[in-house]
């Protein structure tokens, strides 16, 4: 029903290498078998992610011979910015052009001392969550490891024009992470890399509906946070607004969630362990106080924190956000069960940015221009 990794991959529009897919390993790799010292790979790196440099010839520390046989064999080309909005809240959305005319959209927030940016790891996202606008326009492929970083790229390049250091970084985007997972991990790890961006693990997130055999991978893969999207306390409400839940269920997927959160000497890193639970708040739906009730009982046990999500619009959805009262009703069921419980800020909703309404409406803004 749902493949673990859709082998759907962009158009090869240029046979030369692009050095945004590699990691420091395959980098590595690629100058051993040039003839040169693997080392080369570092200085590679810093020149392209911490300087935001795709021109060879302005890598001064490498040898002439080896910049033109660079410029020859290989390309720096991140995602191409068609559009840029700008939120009075400080919220900044870019809607990317990719190397075969698809379009994918990042969103930067701004929240006090705390910046994060929120990027996508698939064009589209083929499980059609009833409350994502995302879901509603379909599938149409995987983004390459260079797509997926080419974003944290492009936003480091705009962050630095006013001083400001990317600290987080989000997989909440278009797409599920973990149907791209191979492209997804070696995207991350070029995102922790002191060579590269730096960020900690602690300031890495990773957002899944649940796709159970990925998410026991992820266990032992990659030390980042984890944020399960949740949304209903029933299997029959969840199936609804999460259709993945017809193959893995609710029951199976809190297994998965304390297998996930288990130091057994699996883990990538054993110190993180601890779950973010996403829970779209949808009026009448799934925003009662018997729904909150049962929420305490499902996540006993589970070291986690429950963020609830203002449902933001988008055209002809069905649903309507739940009005502020039953949101903070519902908070304070949790707290007084002893739950971590916030309520998330609505950011960008006024230019399309905010949770559950990315689309890359590439016709959109080209017919705008």
């Amino acid at each position: 029903m749902y493949p673990l990794n859709i082998a759907l991959s962009p158009r090869n529009v240029d046979e030369r290498a692009n050095l945004l897919d590699f990691t420091r390993r395959t980098l590595g790799e690629f100058f051993t078998e040039l003839g040169e010292k693997p080392f080369r790979a570092l200085q590679v790196l810093a020149w392209i992610h911490r300087r935001g440099v795709t021109d060879f010839s302005a890598m001064t520390d490498i040898a002439k011979g080896l910049r033109a046989r660079l410029q020859d064999q290989a390309q720096i080309t991140p995602p191409e910015v068609i559009t840029q909005q700008h939120s009075p809240d400080g919220t900044h959305k870019w809607l990317l052009r990719l190397a075969d005319g698809q379009a994918i959209e990042s969103v930067y927030i701004p929240d006090g001392e705390r910046h994060t940016l929120c990027i996508s790891s698939q064009v589209g996202c083929p499980l059609r969550c009833a409350f994502c606008a995302t879901g509603a326009q379909g599938f149409t492929r995987n983004l390459s490891v260079g797509e997926i970083v080419g974003q944290v790229w492009v936003a480091q390049r705009w962050l630095s024009q006013s001083g400001i250091s990317l600290r987080n970084v989000v997989l909440m985007g278009m797409g599920e992470p973990l149907l791209n997972f191979d492209n997804v991990i070696a995207a991350i790890d070029i995102i922790l890399d002191d060579w590269a961006y730096g960020l900690s693990w602690r300031h890495v997130t990773l957002s899944t509906v649940g796709v159970i055999p990925a998410l026991d991978r992820l266990r032992v893969a990659s030390p980042v946070s984890l944020a399960l999207s949740l949304h209903a306390t029933d299997d029959a409400l969840r199936d609804r607004l999460v259709p993945l839940n017809r193959k893995y269920p609710l029951a199976e997927l809190f297994a998965a969630c304390r297998r996930y959160v288990t130091n057994d000497g699996k883990r990538s890193n054993s110190s993180h362990r601890y779950v973010t639970f996403e829970y779209v708040m949808l009026a009448g739906v799934n925003d009662s106080p018997e729904q909150a009730r049962t929420l305490t009982n499902l996540l006993r046990g589970i070291p986690s924190k429950v963020n609830l999500i203002p449902f933001n619009l988008f055209p002809n959805s069905e649903y309507r956000r739940s009005p502020p009262e039953n949101i903070e009703r519902f908070r304070d069921i949790l707290l007084n069960a002893g739950l971590i419980a916030i309520t998330r800020k609505t950011r960008g909703a006024d230019i399309d940015a905010a949770c559950g309404q990315l689309v890359g409406n590439l016709r959109a803004a080209c017919s705008n221009q």
